[in-house]
């Protein structure tokens, strides 16, 4: 049975076969006796986007990854970065230091400002994070047009993202093929503050599918 460590784009954590190309962490929510998670959601406002092969280190999902022998963060896994950012992620300063520093200065630049500290971004996701509780905002046809490539929304019950002007169907396993924009009862899912790093240039790594 697969542990329930599958993050979709509404930031909610999931048990299902497929894992994804990206990992990632909200701090320690499991319990490593069980390999399941606890009440919490996360432990930390620092929601990492992490490569899943960073100098060779092996882990245990779900087990006792920590040096003292505790639990250790608990590994998430992403179907690729637009899922991760979707759900409230942002890439890891340490083992993704590039594309860290990348969405860091697009966001500047987005906010016209010189710079913006780590957890400065990190209290902007959190008050936009839909896993923290906050409501998807609605989004009109005009504001779904506008969307820059890698923004994901929902219209009714299906997830898509958007990629060349196209929207591309959203599941664990992968992107359909593209469709037109459009739909009802649409909602933006990708933070706000991540749309607007988006917009600035950074451009996320996409699963294969959505080629």
């Amino acid at each position: 049975m697969p542990l329930q460590n599958r993050v979709d784009p509404f930031g909610r954590i999931q048990a299902v076969p497929e894992r994804g190309m990206f990992t990632g962490n909200r701090g320690v929510i499991h319990d490593p006796e069980t390999k399941t998670l606890l009440s919490r959601r996360w432990t930390t406002r620092a929601w990492l986007i992490c490569t899943c092969d960073y100098k060779g280190t092996r882990r245990e999902s779900m087990g006792r990854n920590a040096r003292t022998g505790g639990a250790g963060w608990t590994e998430l896994f992403f179907l690729d970065e637009p899922t991760a950012l979707a759900a409230g992620h942002r890439p890891c300063f340490l083992c993704r230091r590039e594309a860290a520093l990348d969405y860091q200065r697009r966001l500047a630049e987005a906010l016209m400002v010189a710079d913006i500290s780590a957890p400065e971004i990190d209290a902007r996701l959190h008050g936009e994070r839909l896993a923290a509780g906050v409501n998807a905002p609605a989004l009109s046809r005009e504001s779904l047009a506008r969307l820059p490539d890698g923004a994901i929304f929902a219209a009714g019950d299906a997830v898509h993202a958007v990629k060349g002007g196209k929207a591309l169907r959203w599941s664990f396993a992968g992107y359909g093929r593209p469709q037109e924009l459009g739909g009802s009862g649409l909602r933006l899912l990708t933070p706000p503050t991540t749309v607007g790093v988006l917009r600035a240039g950074y451009r996320p790594v996409w699963h294969a599918t959505a080629a």
